[in-house]
């Protein structure tokens, strides 16, 4: 369990690297927040994995932020959606953008990801939206991403990429990973005729059964 503020730091850390090792982002392109006590901590602008330490870390305070932050370097570029997520998400601890590939395919298109297998149902309900084009750090960006993500915990960013938000890092990064797969999924399914969707109350009957099944918690099913 992540406890003190180096502990979250050398996790974020860490989960950058994994991000890249198991190709759900490329390069400096993606960003990892975490909530800790009234801040969030942020992964540092245009700095690669292999050479980020926990040190460089961002420290921005979760209210009353005047455009301060407290680290060496600056904060990422998207440091305002990964703070409105969090200010606008109160059960969210982690958010997690990225640019995986069939999730930027779909997002490049504009095309959100329907009820097309069951586990759409770990982002909330029976879809994946896709919010709004703006410029990447753009206060548009950001609440176009929160529109996208209300009663959802991912959602597809125009001609950009994704983001998800999770209790924990450790979910974060498993929705990430779980997005992407459904993503493919999805893709190849539209190669072959298209996928024949489930019906609301399938995906409701699916959130029903995770409640106790502990993906929303635990990851598992």
């Amino acid at each position: 369990m992540l406890t003190t503020e180096r502990d979250m730091r050398t996790a974020i850390v860490a989960a950058c690297r994994h991000m890249n090792d198991v190709g759900i982002n490329q390069g400096i392109s993606g960003n990892i927040s975490v909530r800790f006590e009234n801040r969030m901590l942020i992964t540092p602008s245009a700095v690669p994995y292999d050479r980020m330490e926990a040190d460089m870390i961002v420290s921005i305070p979760m209210k009353d932020f005047p455009g301060a932050w407290v680290g060496p370097l600056k904060p990422s570029t998207e440091w305002r959606m990964h703070l409105k997520l969090l200010q606008s998400h109160r059960d969210a601890g982690a958010v997690l953008h990225a640019h995986p590939v069939f999730c930027t395919a779909l997002a490049m298109a504009r095309k959100p990801i329907p009820s097309c297998h069951y586990m759409i149902a770990a982002f909330g309900g029976c879809d994946v939206r896709c919010a709004g084009y703006a410029t990447y750090g753009a206060e548009e960006l950001s609440d176009f991403a929160v529109e996208a993500m209300q009663d959802r915990t991912a959602c597809l960013l125009a001609n950009h990429g994704m983001v998800v938000t999770g209790t924990t890092l450790e979910q974060a990064l498993w929705r990430a990973k779980e997005l992407e797969t459904i993503a493919k999924q999805y893709v190849i399914s539209l190669s072959i005729g298209g996928p024949v969707l489930l019906s609301g109350a399938e995906i409701d009957e699916t959130l029903s059964g995770f409640t106790s099944y502990g993906v929303s918690d635990n990851n598992n099913r």
